[in-house]
């Protein structure tokens, strides 16, 4: 996807049952953002925030539908560049045609993971398909570390099977959970999960005590060590916790995307579609974008233009990095 934003929000503090400070988790509120290009979706967007810019080396969740493509159109995203980062795609229900400048022509499905990275530049296109009638999914970012941020063009797609543990079924997507472990390469120790929660159940999880966790619920209100999180939240909890436990407080399924990962320790500058650490990155890849240079390639197959970059701010672009407490 596409970021045309400029102006993250600010996080609420959660508070328990009866009013009681709740300070182990954070609770990220979601704002209506509209995506760039000839027919702008607009998705809730929970990750970055003022105060907390990455979750592990998460460093964007957009969060959309259910959309009925009938009335809104669907998704067309025109081809745009990266570089810096990984894109992960994770829908649950309808269809999206990816194609990239790597050649990679795929589709992305309910429970199918999509992976593409780009590091030194890539560029792709996504379009939701004519089969599809509601449009409903995750849009990520993972921010590779200084050591890969120019890593070559790749693309991974992967299906993972569902595993049961306790009033959970569970599909890891990258990393490890419940005993499952994805085959897909991250460049920083990360977990990447969704799980859906049997009705008024309670599920326990072993987790590494190094890791920090985001939890995004899509649907029902599910409680995470101890806060309650309405559909399209997203609950921040800091390391130190060898156990993770949710409860679904509804009477039907809970759905939610489980995102995790050691903490991210470097700064980043994130702009448009782009991820460096200075102004200068940014400005060298938007260059690069706008003069149609072999460092992004082109996408083969889209019917239309490509994306123009949007104008640089007047101010410089300046690094940032999470609180060093929350």
């Amino acid at each position: 996807m596409s970021n045309v934003e400029v102006d993250p929000t600010a996080p609420r503090r959660a508070t328990g049952d009866h009013g009681r400070p709740a300070p182990q988790v954070e609770v990220l509120s979601a704002r209506d953002v509209p995506l760039g290009g000839p027919r702008a979706m607009t998705v809730r967007r929970t990750l970055p925030q003022r105060a907390r810019t990455l979750i592990g080396a998460w460093c964007f969740v957009d969060h959309y539908g259910p959309d009925d493509v009938a009335d809104t159109g669907g998704m067309d995203v025109a081809p745009h560049p990266h570089i810096g980062l990984q894109t992960v795609s994770w829908l649950f229900s309808g269809e999206i045609e990816h194609r990239d400048s790597l050649g990679s022509h795929a589709f992305v499905r309910p429970g199918e993971l999509n992976l593409m990275t780009g590091g030194y530049g890539i560029s792709h296109s996504e379009v939701s398909t004519a089969d599809t009638t509601i449009l409903h999914g995750v849009q990520l970012w993972v921010a590779l570390p200084e050591e890969h941020r120019h890593t070559g063009r790749d693309f991974r797609h992967h299906v993972p099977s569902p595993v049961r543990r306790g009033g959970a079924e569970i599909r890891v997507f990258l990393g490890s959970l419940a005993g499952d472990t994805s085959p897909v390469r991250t460049f920083t120790p990360l977990l990447g999960a969704e799980l859906v929660l049997d009705p008024r159940s309670t599920t326990t999880l072993p987790v590494p005590t190094d890791f920090e966790y985001g939890l995004l619920v899509d649907q029902g209100d599910v409680r995470m060590a101890g806060t309650l999180l309405r559909p399209a939240e997203l609950g921040y909890l800091g390391t130190g916790n060898d156990t993770l436990t949710l409860t679904n407080e509804t009477d039907a399924p809970a759905r939610a995307v489980l995102l995790g990962g050691t903490p991210f320790e470097e700064q980043i500058v994130m702009w448009w579609n782009f991820i460096g650490r200075s102004h200068e990155d940014i400005v060298e890849a938007r260059q690069a974008w706008e003069s149609a240079s072999d460092r992004f390639g082109s996408v083969d197959g889209y019917d239309g233009d490509r994306l123009p970059a949007p104008a640089l701010p007047n101010a410089t672009l300046t690094p940032r990095k999470n609180p060093t407490h929350h």
